[in-house]
């Protein structure tokens, strides 16, 4: 429906205020060709003038050549009106322009953050859902629980007790609308004036997410057990973010022992917590799960965890395990944020988990991931690159990381590989620029969303871009 506000006192006429602001809508292309106008009768009933008025508009428009008028069937744009013009379409704003052109797109992307669509169960996920709206009734359409929804609350609990040794009760379960929204959360319960320690190489967008939130980091060293506790501890952090049972982006499992330091490090000082982020690790190929770190010390281990790898990148919904301490503080002072996930999707994921599915699903994501694994570190240790390339962090996970020892440093690699068409991501990458163990002639590949079909060729176009 075409709006605007015409001026009954103005110096135009209203058919002539009404007429200029339809042709300036055609020339702008907010119009397009071929849109078929409101019929006068409606149009003058939205803009509450006479029929008159849009009228004799219209017929000024067909006049000039920018509509065309069909008998019984209304005004239509003319095809060439919404082009033909110096003006054109405005230039979209400078922060569309920056995107990517998509048109030099990489034809083969090993990114990290995406997953295999045609994994999900579309099928059980359809049923569950119609089941939800017919059975929901209004409660779908009210607000959601604060904290979310109890139920969903209870089979998370559930689920982390069985599957990652946590022992929490559903009220320490905080629901939200992804790891970016919980993080942001969390960062105002704790304060931020909080000094928070991160692992360095480390996930980029979290460090955006502290530093949007004025909160401040210190990028922290790795060693080859994960985040180094003695470089911790030359730190005045309170609080240190880690990847325990996958560290992004070099991909070591944390041993016990590492965690049993990092734990004894918060104990020594009131208000210190370590935050496990447990992404990833329902992928683990090779060996026992390891228990999360939150079930050595619930008091002062934060857990946070998504359904975005194991399920779906649009299916936000992440959640929070807190301490009661902690909890105690979110409900004093927070509680007044609405949970921003639907309790539609709420109740659909709830039925999901509680009727078996969820594990299902998972054991089939783990064998088809697993079986891409292999495919894709056969095809290069079968290539000329096999006696040049180490593979690393293969043992969990949805990413993996090369070594190439061809005489080529990080940048070269990425270069050379984007000349041939395809995209690696150099482990430097992801560090904040203090990363002094970060290793050497390394890249990250991601190879959960990658097409099967596509691993071979895109290796051949590594051969030869890193052998020559």
């Amino acid at each position: 429906m075409i709006t605007t506000v015409l001026d009954p006192a103005g110096a135009r006429p209203m058919y002539l205020q009404l007429y200029r602001f339809i042709r300036s809508e055609i020339e702008s292309g907010r119009l397009p060709s071929h849109e078929k106008l409101p019929s006068r009768r409606k149009l003058a009933a939205h803009l509450k003038v006479s029929l008159a008025t849009v009228g004799t508009a219209y017929a000024q428009l067909a006049a000039e050549g920018y509509v065309r008028a069909e008998p019984k069937r209304g005004y239509y744009v003319q095809p060439f009106a919404a082009h033909a013009f110096a003006g054109g379409r405005p230039a979209p704003p400078a922060a569309s322009r920056k995107r990517r052109d998509p048109s030099k797109r990489p034809e083969f992307d090993f990114q990290t953050n995406v997953v295999d669509t045609n994994l999900f169960p579309y099928a059980i996920w359809a049923r569950l859902a119609r089941k939800t709206l017919s059975e929901g009734g209004e409660e779908l359409l009210n607000a959601a629980d604060p904290q979310g929804d109890p139920a969903l609350r209870g089979e998370i609990a559930r689920y982390l007790h069985d599957f990652r040794g946590i022992n929490a009760h559903p009220e320490q379960v905080v629901v939200g609308a992804g790891s970016e929204y919980l993080l942001g959360l969390l960062i105002q319960i704790l304060g931020r004036r909080k000094i928070y320690a991160m692992e360095d190489p480390g996930y980029p967008k979290n460090r955006r997410i502290y530093m949007g939130n004025d909160a401040e980091i210190i990028p922290v060293p790795l060693d080859g057990q994960g985040l180094s506790d003695s470089e911790l501890r030359k730190t005045e952090a309170e609080i240190v973010h880690i990847t325990p049972s996958h560290q992004f982006p070099l991909g070591m499992v944390m041993p016990v022992s590492r965690r049993i330091s990092l734990l004894q490090w918060a104990r020594e000082r009131e208000g210190r917590y370590v935050l496990e982020d447990d992404y990833d690790s329902e992928f683990r190929f090779v060996g026992r799960p390891i228990p999360a770190l939150q079930g050595l010390d619930p008091e002062k281990v934060i857990y946070t965890n998504s359904f975005t790898r194991s399920l779906a990148p649009s299916l936000r919904i992440s959640y929070l395990v807190l301490p009661a301490s902690l909890l105690e503080i979110y409900r004093e002072k927070y509680l007044f944020y609405s949970c921003p996930v639907p309790n539609f999707e709420q109740n659909t994921l709830f039925r999901f988990m509680s009727q078996g599915y969820f594990e299902s699903h998972l054991n089939r994501m783990r064998n088809a991931y697993k079986e891409r694994r292999d495919q894709l570190v056969a095809a290069v240790m079968n290539s000329r690159l096999g006696g040049s390339v180490d593979v690393i962090g293969s043992d969990a996970g949805l990413h993996l990381l090369f070594r190439v020892n061809n005489g080529m440093n990080e940048k070269q690699l990425v270069s050379s590989a984007g000349a041939a068409g395809v995209r690696v991501y150099g482990a430097g990458e992801f560090s904040a620029g203090r990363a002094v163990n970060c290793p050497e002639s390394t890249v990250v590949i991601g190879y959960s969303g990658f097409p099967a079909q596509n691993i071979a060729p895109a290796v051949e176009r590594l051969e030869r871009a890193w052998t020559g």
